[in-house]
């Protein structure tokens, strides 16, 4: 691999190893248990803010089942099964594509879930350090965060601090969902930068 493309493989390393994690329903904590890595380091290298050795890499390679080039992302994506009711087709496992390429602080990928054969169960809920932004671009979300059950549509967004226990699904059978995720280190807040209406139309 050329340096640029090393570079790029680290930066979405963390976006990967969190959604590996997170199909599989297991917590840090359950994670640091099972590996000795402590909590702490899993949820730097997940947020971006530490680079994994290969040490962490293969113990989380062993962990989750998945190979070094599945969370590097060079291993040939597998061929989607075609849904004849969906605008568009996917495999069984939530996508993810990091939108980011720079390791530390903020970074962004797209999710996107597929289309249900039944009804969906309440998500399964994990937590962790961090801040997170989230909108829905298509279909209809299910946020589970906390006691509250939440149903996302096209162009809604939710803000959150992810220590609070969270988990998402697709709400309905008839599509898949797609969704974009900002996420941050713990005190990380979004700061808008557009004036008030009056200000834009002084001068």
């Amino acid at each position: 691999m050329a340096g640029n493309e090393v570079a790029q493989a680290l930066a979405s390393m963390g976006a990967r190893l969190r959604a590996v994690r997170e199909r599989r329903g297991v917590t840090l904590s359950g994670v640091s248990r099972a590996t000795g890595i402590s909590t702490s380091t899993l949820s730097r290298v997940e947020t971006g803010r530490r680079k994994p050795t290969l040490e962490v890499l293969l113990q989380l390679s062993k962990e989750y089942g998945v190979s070094l080039d599945e969370l590097a992302g060079t291993a040939p994506a597998p061929a989607a099964k075609p849904r004849a009711t969906a605008p568009l087709s996917f495999g069984d496992d939530k996508a993810v594509l990091p939108l980011t390429r720079y390791v530390g602080g903020l970074h962004a990928h797209k999710h996107v879930l597929p289309a249900l054969a039944a009804p969906p169960t309440r998500p399964r809920q994990v937590s962790h350090d961090g801040y997170e932004w989230l909108c829905v671009l298509y279909g209809r979300l299910w946020l589970a965060l906390g006691d509250q059950d939440l149903i996302l549509t096209p162009g809604d967004v939710a803000e959150f601090d992810t220590r609070t226990p969270h988990g998402v699904a697709n709400s309905s059978p008839g599509g898949p969902v797609e969704y974009l995720i900002m996420f941050g280190p713990q005190g990380e807040r979004q700061r808008p930068r557009t004036p008030p209406a009056a200000a834009r139309g002084t001068g």
